[in-house]
């Protein structure tokens, strides 16, 4: 992706929040405010989408409820009219229609992250079959 210099004026402080918060990141204040900004974006073209850290990265979730990913993952197992099928996913997660249709829309608006979050989800899924199947065949 091409990358073009802007140049920021920030008060004293907030460089300085912005400098340790990088630091104890590992990363640069540029990626950190590149970062900020591309969340930033993403929360306000979708009310209701957060941001959450954890071993995988950061990743695109609804507000106290689960990760965009696992909702369109589990869209793939429904059917039926698009209502049927928000339904059913809003009784599955304990959320209101409205959450779901949420982060389908977050999930339609950067398909390729969510597409990749559900095909890693589907490899670590399939590697544990595995071996279990494995520590199966090894107990009997």
């Amino acid at each position: 992706m091409a990358r073009t210099t802007t140049s920021l004026r920030l008060n004293d402080e907030l460089r300085e929040q912005l400098a340790a918060a990088a630091a104890s990141e590992g990363t640069t204040v540029t990626a950190l405010v590149e970062r900020f900004v591309r969340e930033g974006l993403a929360t306000a073209a979708h009310p209701g989408v957060v941001f959450k850290a954890g071993s995988s990265g950061r990743r695109a979730a609804l507000a106290g409820g689960p990760d965009v990913w696992q909702i369109a993952s589990a869209l793939r197992h429904t059917s039926g009219s698009e209502s049927r099928r928000v339904k059913a996913l809003a009784e599955e997660f304990g959320l209101h229609p409205r959450q779901v249709v949420v982060a389908l829309n977050y999930a339609a608006a950067h398909r390729e992250e969510i597409e990749d979050r559900v095909m890693a989800n589907d490899r670590a899924l399939a590697e544990a079959e595995r071996t279990a199947a494995d520590r199966e065949r090894l107990l009997a």
